[in-house]
């Protein structure tokens, strides 16, 4: 099994793949976008966290940046109905960070935001990957209850219908700090947005 890829940036064959020369060997891999375009050009030396899957009919590796983001496509993976393709749609919109939030939230707008992801698939994956991600509590005491019904999660559905993609509404939400009412939540989370364009 291959567990890392260090060598050089030889092609982008197709979109989001790579293949990356170690040792006189060139190794395609597929990454989510947020790995792609830290890369770099080819020729450039890469460094990949490598999850190696295995199929009847071929050997496939996702390479990604950061040892989180290969955690949670294998958490992911090992969601009932996730396959590989579906994993890297959902790291390539949302961070290792963001996924967590949505999931300890319980915001089904946010997952619902990913390509192929509706609401039942959605529900199904807050299900799953609270026991499957190692999530610790947002405000020190115990994860919110289901539903989505919390302030946070709340505010950050009304922020996605109004166009804002899942990174920016995570990093708006974590500049606003704590709790308050989600029309206070929502406000000043659009001044947040606003001031960072």
């Amino acid at each position: 099994m291959i567990g890392s890829l260090r060598g050089t940036l030889l092609d982008r064959p197709t979109t989001g793949e790579v293949i990356v020369e170690v040792g006189g060997v060139g190794y395609r891999a597929s990454l989510p976008t947020s790995t792609l375009a830290g890369l770099g050009p080819v020729g450039a030396e890469v460094f990949l966290h490598v999850h190696t899957h295995v199929r009847e009919d071929a050997i496939v590796l996702y390479g990604f940046a950061h040892a989180d983001e290969r955690r949670c496509f294998e958490a992911l993976l090992g969601a009932h109905g996730v396959g590989p393709s579906l994993a890297l749609a959902i790291l390539s919109a949302l961070s290792p960070a963001a996924l967590s939030t949505a999931v300890l939230e319980d915001d089904l707008a946010t997952l619902c935001l990913v390509p192929g992801v509706g609401k039942k698939t959605a529900q199904r994956l807050l299900l799953e990957l609270k026991a499957r991600l190692d999530l610790p509590s947002l405000d020190g005491g115990s994860v919110a209850p289901a539903g989505g019904g919390s302030a946070r999660g709340e505010a950050r559905a009304a922020l996605a219908e109004l166009g804002y993609a899942p990174e920016e509404i995570a990093g708006a939400l974590e500049a606003v700090g704590a709790d308050a009412p989600v029309e206070e939540l929502v406000r000043s989370a659009l001044r947040e947005l606003v001031r960072n364009r």
